[in-house]
């Protein structure tokens, strides 16, 4: 399984319905759940970004398809980080030339 660090922005849509946002967390994660993913956080955040979340998918693929199906709804804009353990990066290291 692989790390995914989504970066969150409310669209206009998303903005108007903010209340909604608890509900539309949950139904995140179990669109992620049905899709064979897991979200181990989801925040709230001030600055840039309106929401931070760290996933957890088979691959790039399902990741993906997670970050497009969120996006379809019309709520959020997302962009999607790849990102590493330090398992990962010992063997990143391992392989440097």
């Amino acid at each position: 399984m692989a790390y995914y660090v989504l970066l969150v922005n409310f669209t206009d849509q998303g903005v108007r319905a903010v209340r909604d946002t608890p509900k539309r967390a949950e139904a995140f994660k179990a669109m992620a759940e049905k899709s064979g993913a897991k979200v181990h956080t989801l925040l709230w955040t001030l600055g840039q970004h309106d929401v931070v979340s760290i996933v957890e998918a088979a691959d790039d693929l399902a990741a993906t398809a997670l970050s497009l199906s969120v996006s379809e709804l019309g709520n959020v804009k997302t962009q999607t980080l790849r990102a590493f353990d330090a398992a990962d990066m010992q063997q990143i290291i391992g392989k440097m030339a």
